[in-house]
């Protein structure tokens, strides 16, 4: 019988950044700060990232890449490792969902940990 993978969560705080948006030019930035929470018994380490950014008028942005903001972190267990990024896109709303690959340093058994869609949106907007 194989180990269940580690507990990790995640929690997304997004914010509109209205001091370097611009609507008449299509471009709205948001940053978000992301807290993983590693809840399981042994440290993990996270190695990539991957982010699907489908915007209010539909278009669809896929992100790849090792890591976050330039680096692999390792997270005891307990512990959390908290880092903040941003996303600029052409409309004043639109979803972000995604995953991150982490591997149990323990076992050396990969896994992936599902982000659920957060909003992204600007003042006023219901969408």
């Amino acid at each position: 019988m194989s180990e269940a993978p580690p507990t990790v969560t995640v929690e997304i705080e997004p914010s509109f950044r209205e001091d370097e948006s611009s609507p008449g030019d299509k471009r709205f930035v948001f940053s978000y700060t992301v807290t993983v929470h590693n809840q399981s018994e042994h440290s993990v380490q996270l190695l990539s990232r991957y982010w699907k950014i489908t915007q209010g008028h539909g278009k669809v942005q896929e992100v790849r890449g090792n890591g976050v903001v330039g680096k692999q972190p390792t997270i005891a267990a307990g512990h959390s490792f908290r880092y903040t990024s941003r996303a600029v896109i052409e409309c004043p709303v639109g979803v972000m969902q995604g995953s991150y690959t982490c591997v149990d340093l323990s076992s050396q058994t990969s896994f992936d940990v599902a982000i659920a869609p957060f909003r992204l949106a600007g003042p006023n907007q219901i969408h």
